[in-house]
């Protein structure tokens, strides 16, 4: 069959490539894998054994890296995880050898509107059902691990308030005193199903529990995710998850899961899941798998242990970074990084016409809904325009000291001029510049892309931090705001001012890394607000912070740890074919 995404749907086109896709067997050959370094999960499908291979290969120098960001989208995306996909195939189109280490989709936004983020068109990740659907179990892991600690923080709670402290001490057990209305943890679960955003638990008797407001998050935004994200193996993992705070006493400090002693049993859950995943491109080109997305309150990308995996198995290894450059690179330059130690070569932002026009004066698209009729004709006046947010963009990896790739992620109703336009402005601007037909085409539609990150790859660089951990939280996030954001400076709710203060003055938490919350529509905290604002303030109304993964989270507008689901959501054409076993609809 001819593959045609402009005729076929995502999953149609990854039923097919499957057909004839390579095991797990010939990847590992094709990386020099030892036998004992792979560990099979069916045919298509393997978990790296990270140290095994981290050990061999500890001498041999790293490959090129790469991030690939985008400028600030439209709520239906730009196509970062199909430009990685895409650049990936290039690549391998070009002869080099390289690999992909992207994040696992999260069940929410899989069974939602969003879709599982596995790329589209003929730049995917495959084989795409196990890829959306619970790949080797790794939130799973997460879930129970966090949930277990969920359970022995209210068990703990219970057991306090119907016993004694005699009664405790005969069961080894001290008083931790747990303030039941300063409690931090809540419970998860990988769906988004907004009626559990707020609950009340513990009704029956005194044996079922203590009654207490509590709430569900979605599992990606676990604190166990951001955890597994950073850590460098599974002693920090370890550490990390003993340092996770689940609640204050009634004197105001904090519980954490070691206090519960349920540190060591939430790690055990996570032995297998510190292990990144082997998958494919439609291409054949290897792909790591490693971690979840949401950006909001951690990094919200692939796995340290991936990247480092990735650079020690190929010449180049293409990473994502989530949401535009000022969220998701920010958080890569400043955080994942540091944590890492790795230095990128170079970054590739994504644009695509549509949302050049949307920043430049366009309406702004409704997921779901039909494409206003104004980005259907040309107009290189709304894509000159909205060119002013992609060089703010690039502006930003510049800061960073390496080296910027415009892609421009073509759709086939683009024309001439309007990417002419584009050309124009990124180069005067001072970067590569590449229009790639990978949705379309391929790693065929890729080569120019391809041709420009590996020649931006060869270029020296001066990489270095926007701030050093010295530096003042407040000082960190006036910088953050003023040179990434373009905003004239910052205000503090009397809460966030309060807690800013007491951060400054804690001798461990005033050196946790920065992790900002705000919108990803917009430079700015208003998400109407397009292009590039000028004269805003950004307003922090919360603090908050997580010990067990190091972050300082200063929050910038509403939050939600459990999105809600849509009136017409993808579970609605997801379907099996009950003689086969496969599944369909899933993109």
């Amino acid at each position: 069959m001819v593959l045609d995404p402009t005729k076929h749907a995502d999953w149609e086109i990854a039923e097919e490539a499957e057909s004839r896709m390579k095991t797990v067997y010939e990847l590992g050959e094709q990386l020099g894998l030892e036998k004992e370094e792979l560990l099979p999960h069916g045919h298509y499908l393997a978990k790296l054994d990270y140290r095994k291979i981290l050990d061999r290969l500890k001498d041999k120098p790293d490959g090129k890296y790469v991030d690939v960001t985008a400028i600030s989208p439209t709520p239906l995306g730009e196509g970062k995880s199909t430009c990685a996909m895409g650049l990936v195939q290039g690549l391998g189109k070009r002869g080099k050898s390289v690999i992909g280490a992207i994040r696992q989709p999260s069940g929410g936004p899989t069974m939602n509107i969003k879709g599982s983020a596995a790329g589209g068109g003929l730049a995917q990740c495959i084989p795409l059902t196990p890829f959306s659907l619970g790949m080797t179990g790794d939130i799973n892991a997460i879930m129970n691990a966090h949930n277990l600690g969920m359970v022995a923080l209210t068990s703990r709670m219970q057991h306090e308030c119907n016993y004694t402290d005699e009664q405790l001490a005969m069961r080894n057990l001290k008083r931790l005193d747990i303030h039941p209305k300063k409690v931090e943890f809540n419970w998860i679960m990988d769906y988004c199903a907004q009626a559990l955003r707020n609950i009340t638990i513990g009704q029956g008797g005194k044996m079922d529990g203590m009654t207490m407001q509590s709430s569900f998050a979605i599992a990606v935004s676990s604190e166990i995710m951001a955890i597994l994200s950073i850590a460098k193996d599974l002693k920090d993992m370890r550490e990390r998850i003993g340092k996770i705070v689940v609640a204050y006493d009634k004197q105001d400090r904090p519980i954490t899961t070691a206090d519960l002693e349920v540190d060591g049993a939430m790690t055990a859950w996570m032995v297998d899941a510190i292990n990144p995943n082997l998958m494919q491109t439609l291409e054949g080109q290897p792909v790591v798998v490693h971690a979840g997305p949401f950006a909001n309150i951690a990094i919200g990308q692939s796995s340290v242990i991936a990247d480092r995996v990735g650079l020690k198995l190929a010449d180049y290894n293409v990473t994502e970074s989530g949401f535009g450059a000022d969220i998701g690179f920010e958080k890569f330059w400043n955080l994942k990084c540091r944590y890492s130690g790795l230095k990128p070569h170079c970054a590739v932002v994504v644009a695509t016409i549509r949302a050049l026009k949307c920043h430049g004066g366009a309406p702004i698209p409704v997921p779901g809904k039909p494409m206003p009729q104004e980005y259907s004709g040309e107009n290189v006046g709304w894509v000159e325009e909205g060119c002013k947010n992609l060089i703010h963009h690039i502006e930003t990896v510049k800061k960073a000291g390496i080296n910027p790739v415009v892609c421009i992620n073509a759709f086939y109703t683009d024309t001439d001029n309007e990417i002419a336009a584009v050309r124009r402005l990124s180069e005067a601007a001072g970067a590569r510049v590449a229009l790639s037909r990978h949705w379309e085409h391929g790693g065929d539609g890729a080569l120019e892309f391809a041709d420009a990150v590996a020649d931006a790859c060869e270029e020296e660089n001066e990489f270095k931090f926007l701030y050093d951990l010295e530096t003042p939280l407040s000082e960190r996030i006036e910088l953050i705001v003023k040179e990434v954001y373009g905003g004239d400076g910052v205000s503090y709710s009397p809460e966030a001012a309060a807690k800013l203060k007491r951060i400054e003055a804690d001798p461990e938490m005033k050196e946790m890394t920065t992790c900002m919350v705000k919108t990803h529509l917009s430079l700015s905290h208003d998400p109407k607000l397009k292009g590039t604002p000028k004269g805003w303030t950004l307003p922090i109304r919360d603090i908050l912070t997580y010990k067990g993964a190091g972050f300082v989270v200063p929050v910038a507008g509403a939050i939600s740890l459990m999105p809600g689901t849509a009136s017409d959501p993808a579970y609605r054409r997801i379907d099996v074919d009950t003689e086969t076993g496969k599944v369909k609809g899933v993109f």
